[in-house]
């Protein structure tokens, strides 16, 4: 399997919505080769490591494929300053690679990809979370990429490199073909108690201990944890 970067994103923090919380998802495209070393690209940023960036979500992804759907679910949305199509450009959910012909369907926990001399695995899904409720000025945005499963995802550097736009994707190895990432977010967020599924997830060695651990959890106390903070739905 082989596919096209359409863009290499990067951003620096700066301040998001009326409150001026601050956040680095306003990625834009860069020219030529830019380097990926453990903690993701060269010049992006992250306004809280705690919850973004670091070893296990250096790079994020998402598809471009997505935008017919979000245009249909969101007809009114006017964009922001600048960018009126924003649903339709590289960059608008703060990714730093966009392509076509590959989305959460067709993308498994533990995929190895090399992606110009960098060579990435897939650690996990994106949790969405309230900076996409003022990133898009839709209140309920985090809640509707979580359930559209749209959410795109994020890979761990194997290998440092360099990456360029119109460099291609290709699957180097598939250690799990039978957890694509649909799947893997179907039962955190559908079917979220199925105790064989979570089972099977808090096994997942190439995931992200977080997200193995939140499955240990569940099937532990059979209960789903509390998602209203990190989608902006409390207060």
């Amino acid at each position: 399997m082989r596919v096209a970067l359409q863009a290499v994103l990067t951003g620096r923090v700066a301040p998001l919505g009326e409150k001026g919380a601050v956040s680095a998802i306003a990625k834009t495209p860069v020219q030529g080769p830019v380097a990926v070393g453990p903690l993701g690209l060269a010049g992006d940023e992250q306004a809280d490591r705690r919850v973004h960036g670091g070893p296990e979500k250096a790079v994020h992804h998402y598809a471009l494929d997505h935008a017919a759907a979000w245009r249909s679910d969101l007809p009114g949305l006017p964009g922001l300053p600048g960018l009126p199509d924003l649903l339709e450009r590289p960059g608008a959910f703060g990714e730093n690679f966009s392509t076509h012909d590959l989305t959460e369907h067709d993308v498994c926990v533990g995929d190895l990809w090399r992606v110009g001399s960098a060579l990435l695995q897939v650690s996990q899904a994106r949790q969405p979370c309230f900076k996409l409720n003022l990133r898009f000025d839709v209140p309920d945005m985090a809640r509707r990429v979580q359930a559209s499963g749209r959410t795109g995802w994020y890979y761990r550097v194997i290998e440092t490199g360099v990456v360029a736009a119109g460099d291609g994707l290709e699957l180097v190895e598939r250690p799990h073909p039978d957890w694509p990432l649909s799947r893997l977010l179907h039962h955190f967020y559908v079917d979220r108690l199925d105790a064989a599924a979570l089972r099977a997830i808090a096994g997942l060695a190439p995931l992200t201990e977080s997200w193995r651990a939140l499955a240990a959890r569940r099937l532990a106390s059979g209960a789903v944890e509390d998602w209203r903070r990190r989608l902006g739905e409390e207060g």
